[in-house]
C-alpha cells in the first residue's frame, strides 16, 4: 500500500483551490489514486517485468542460434571489416579418422590400409621397439610377434635375442644380467616421435620414415649412465598382412638434431620420479 493511499495523503481532500492556501505541502507520489497528475499511469512495475521478460525471451533465441550455427549447410568463414575470409572452426577441425581399437601385447592394431594408417603404424612400433621391454626376454618377444610379419618375425627375434641378452651389452648401460636396473635405480628407454612422412605408399606395402626422440639411461643417485636425449629417424618398410601393417624392415640414422637449450638438468630424483608418475602414450597419430 502507497503513502497516498492513507488518510487521503496527497489527494485533492484537505487541498484548497489556491496555491498552498492551506498551508500544507503536496507530495506527488507516482502511484497516488488520487492524483490528477499519477492517477493515469501504469505502475512502474508491471512495466518492468515485462522488459524482463521479454529479454530473457530474447537471449534465450539467440542461445538456441548460436549453439546450432554450424549444422546447417552454411559456411563457417567470416569476413572482416576489409571484406577479407577469415577461417572458420574448420581450420583446425579433426579429420574423422577414428583411432585404431584393437590391442596385441599392448601394441596398437587394427591400423586403416591407408597411407595415413601405415604412418600410424609405423609410430607405433617406433614407441614399441624403442622400450625397455625390449631388454627383457619373455616382453621381447611379445613386442617383436606383435610387430614384425609372420615371416621375418623368427628371424628378427635371433637376432634381437642376440643383442640385448648380451653380458657384455647389458653391463655397460648399467643393466643386470636379466635385464633390470639395479636396486635403487630406474631404467628409462622410451621413445617419442615427433612426426612421420610417407616415403612411398603402395597397394598392399609402404616406407614410413619416423622422426623422434629419445630418453635412454639409469636414473638414481651413482648412475654411470644418466638418462640423456638422443634424436633419430627410423624407416620402416611395412607389408599389409592378415589385416594390418606389419614391418619387414627397419634402417636408423641419427637426427635431425635440435639445438639444446640452455636448461639445467634435473636431478636423478626427480627424472626417476617423472618416468613412474608419467606413463607412455600407448598409440601415436
Amino acid at each position: 500500500m502507497s503513502l497516498g493511499d492513507e488518510n487521503n495523503y496527497g489527494s485533492d481532500a484537505g487541498r484548497s483551490d489556491g496555491m498552498g492556501g492551506s498551508g500544507q505541502t503536496r507530495t506527488r507520489l507516482p502511484e497516488g489514486e488520487g492524483d490528477p497528475y499519477g492517477g493515469g499511469r501504469r505502475p512502474v512495475r508491471t512495466s518492468r517485468s515485462l522488459i524482463t521478460v521479454v529479454g530473457v525471451v530474447v537471449l534465450l533465441i539467440a542461445a538456441i542460434a548460436f549453439a546450432n550455427r554450424g549444422n546447417g549447410s552454411g559456411s563457417d568463414s567470416s569476413a572482416d571489416s576489409n571484406g577479407a575470409a577469415k577461417p572458420g572452426s574448420n581450420a583446425t577441425a579433426a579429420s574423422g579418422v577414428k583411432p585404431v581399437t584393437g590391442s596385441t601385447s599392448g601394441i596398437a592394431s587394427g591400423f586403416p590400409h591407408t597411407g595415413q594408417g601405415a604412418q600410424s603404424a609405423a609410430a607405433n612400433y617406433a614407441v614399441a621397439l624403442g622400450s625397455d621391454g625390449m631388454f627383457k626376454k619373455d616382453t621381447r618377444h611379445s613386442i617383436v610377434n606383435a610387430v614384425y610379419a609372420p615371416d621375418v618375425a623368427s628371424a628378427q627375434l635371433s637376432d634381437l635375442d642376440k643383442v640385448y641378452s648380451g653380458r657384455k651389452f647389458l653391463a655397460s648401460i648399467g643393466l643386470k644380467a636379466d635385464g633390470s636396473a639395479p636396486a635403487g635405480m630406474t631404467f628409462v628407454s622410451r621413445t617419442a616421435p615427433v612426426g612421420t612422412k610417407a616415403v612411398k605408399v603402395a597397394a598392399d606395402t609402404a616406407s614410413v620414415s619416423v622422426w623422434y626422440s629419445s630418453l635412454f639411461g639409469l636414473a638414481g643417485q651413482g648412475s654411470t649412465n644418466p638418462v640423456s636425449e638422443s634424436w633419430y629417424t627410423n624407416t620402416f618398410e611395412l607389408k599389409w598382412v592378415n589385416g594390418d601393417w606389419r614391418v619387414t624392415g627397419s634402417s636408423q640414422k641419427d637426427g635431425p638434431v635440435p639445438v639444446g637449450r640452455d636448461q639445467t638438468a634435473s636431478s636423478a630424483k626427480d627424472m626417476a620420479d617423472a618416468v613412474k608418475q608419467f606413463g607412455g602414450f600407448t598409440y601415436a597419430r
